[in-house]
């Protein structure tokens, strides 16, 4: 991954750049941006700058010795730290256990949301997380001396994932590293990260994309008119992972649609066994499947108070297609009264998921707060 490669972010890339000419790279950055922002794909870019033999005034050469290892993410002074699962074999495993399946995902795209990562290894209900025993991973490879580069590199990707006793044995390593180490955390939700960790670090806000900075990516990436183009990146709202998905994978938008509008249209009849039925069916699916359809959903019941509001003269409405369809004749439903405790119940619904409740109970629980708020 090159700095050329990511569409737009001019700002971060510059001051990327300028800390590396200057010789003032802070030795722990936390890049916290919303998802589909592409912090993944600057760190990478940025670690591989910082390696590069023979970098230019903008970017990586792409052809020296640590260029090419970069680009296979077998570099052996760049280390990866992610979100796994536990499996037979091991009952705390440790982000090596996957790096074989992390390298190859990682280079079909490095736009992806965590929910994606854990589908690609098949892990069913499993949640992802950074076990206790990784600390002691980091800790002994950062301590031995660096291979090729000047600087061992370890990117972390989603810390807020990561078990309290990780983070604590992480502290002083963060604070006080080896010399010549250089930390990357890549954060989506840096608010669920421990105070002291964030506090030991050099915070890079990375904003969303532009729509035509996704506007660009689309017809680059995939070949697409620039009419389809526009109108994803308009429903996209900056998020690039987001785009991606409604121009390759519209089937999974739809799935959470079609789950979104049985669940409202069983509430408004009341039909409480139909709301049975459709709480198993999502307990059926995996746990960051079920966090993934909340997430869609809160986002669904926002653009539909938009239009509730009368904002989409204001360009305040993000929908298109069959969201649009369906939400023509959905949003009288969402107003002032009811979208702050329907906001409410999803979301406390999405932290018992997370908290490993009991499928079935929570979202038995979600039907009939709904069926309770619709009317």
């Amino acid at each position: 991954m090159d700095f050329s490669h990511i569409p737009g972010h001019k700002e971060t890339i510059d001051h990327f750049i300028r800390s590396v000419k200057e010789g003032r790279v802070s030795h722990a950055q936390l890049l916290t941006g919303p998802e589909g922002c592409g912090s993944l794909a600057l760190a990478l870019a940025y670690a591989k700058y910082v390696s590069c033999e023979n970098r230019s005034e903008t970017d990586s050469c792409g052809t020296c010795k640590s260029c090419v290892k970069y680009e296979k993410m077998i570099h052996p002074d760049l280390h990866f730290v992610f979100p796994v699962t536990k499996n037979k074999k091991e009952s705390e495993p440790v982000s090596d256990s996957y790096i074989e399946e992390w390298r190859e995902f990682v280079k079909l795209s490095p736009y992806f949301t965590i929910n994606n990562w854990l589908d690609s290894i098949e892990v069913g209900n499993a949640q992802g997380l950074i076990f206790a025993s990784e600390a002691g991973e980091i800790i002994k490879k950062l301590n031995l001396k660096s291979f090729e580069s000047d600087f061992k590199i370890m990117i972390i990707w989603l810390p807020e994932k990561m078990h309290l006793a990780t983070a604590n044995k992480l502290l002083k390593m963060i604070e006080e590293p080896p010399e010549k180490t250089l930390f990357l955390l890549v954060s989506d939700e840096p608010d669920k990260i421990i105070p002291t960790l964030v506090s030991r670090c050099q915070l890079i806000r990375i904003p969303v994309f532009t729509d035509n900075e996704i506007d660009a990516y689309l017809i680059k990436t995939y070949n697409c008119s620039k009419e389809k183009a526009q109108e994803i990146s308009k429903v996209a709202n900056g998020n690039i992972i987001r785009a991606a998905e409604l121009l390759e994978h519209e089937d999974s938008s739809l799935q959470n649609l079609e789950k979104f509008k049985k669940l409202m249209r069983f509430a408004w009849k009341r039909d409480i066994i139909s709301v049975i039925s459709w709480s198993e069916e999502i307990a059926g699916t995996g746990r960051e499947a079920q966090k993934n359809f909340i997430s869609y959903s809160l986002r669904l019941l926002r653009e539909n108070l938009m239009l509730s509001l009368g904002q989409l003269k204001n360009d305040l409405v993000f929908l298109a297609g069959e969201e649009a369809s369906f939400s023509n004749n959905f949003h009288p439903f969402i107003n002032r009264e009811n979208i702050g405790q329907l906001t409410d119940e999803f979301n406390i619904a999405y932290s018992h998921v997370e908290a490993n409740g009991n499928a079935k109970i929570i979202f038995l629980d979600l039907g009939l707060k709904v069926t309770k708020l619709i009317r």
